[in-house]
């Protein structure tokens, strides 16, 4: 019985990580659900079948599936995203934000555009020391109209991006839209690429280290939270 449990288990996590790039370990230490974030953030329109990219539909519903799981104590965010649909970015950063149980974001690679947001959106942000991000301001592809109204509504874009990343990391506001403006470091665009030590000195990130530093922290605090939880039985109950 025990075999067969463990194949289906098996099973089970080679479906999520194929179809959801997903998986969920179990330990005594604590139910972990990891998540990744690569390539190009798909929003409402989707992109071509040679882009690796995040869909926004299939990570929406699994954020809420685990905050509401009795099961799933804590989450991982694996992140390696070149940027993205802004909207989409933003709202799956939100909701990582909202969310009550111990939440943390590793970034490697990269974590570039509106992947800056969904890095700082967890309780703690973590990033390899190999790895960069990217800050620059909003573009748009395809036909623009060129009006008055069209820069307003990219400035208040980027007023959305600036203030969340400064809610939810130490880097002050002024310090980040002169990343993001910085016209003497890209070749091609405006902006400014930093590596994961600037992103920590900048209070950006708010640590170097890699995936069991991370697994450390989401235990640390499931822990803390067990114990917590415990004092509030009733003695009888303990």
């Amino acid at each position: 019985m025990s075999e067969e449990k463990n194949q289906t288990d098996q099973t089970y996590q080679q479906d999520q990580i194929k179809d959801m790039a997903s998986v969920t370990t179990d330990s005594p230490r604590g139910q972990i659900h990891c998540i990744t974030i690569v390539g190009q953030i798909e929003g409402h329109q989707i992109l071509g079948e040679s882009l690796k990219t995040t869909k926004y539909e299939h990570v929406m519903p699994q954020l809420a599936a685990i905050e509401e799981s009795e099961d799933v104590e804590g989450l991982l965010v694996l992140l390696n995203t070149v940027g993205g649909d802004i909207e989409a970015g933003l709202g799956i950063a939100e909701l990582i934000a909202s969310m009550k149980k111990p939440t943390v974001s590793l970034v490697l690679g990269g974590g570039h555009s509106i992947g800056v947001p969904l890095a700082v959106a967890a309780q703690r942000s973590i990033i390899a020391p190999s790895a960069t991000m990217t800050i620059h301001p909003v573009r748009l592809s395809g036909v623009v109209i060129g009006a008055p109204q069209t820069y307003n509504y990219f400035g208040r874009i980027q007023d959305r991006i600036a203030k969340f990343v400064t809610k939810n990391s130490k880097i002050k506001e002024e310090k980040f839209l002169e990343l993001m403006l910085n016209t003497g470091e890209l070749a091609a665009d405006v902006g400014s690429v930093i590596d994961g030590e600037a992103a920590v000195g900048l209070g950006l990130i708010d640590c170097l280290g890699g995936l069991s530093d991370a697994l450390e922290y989401l235990h640390g605090e499931i822990a803390r939270r067990r114990d917590s939880q415990e004092r509030l039985l009733p003695r009888s109950e303990r």
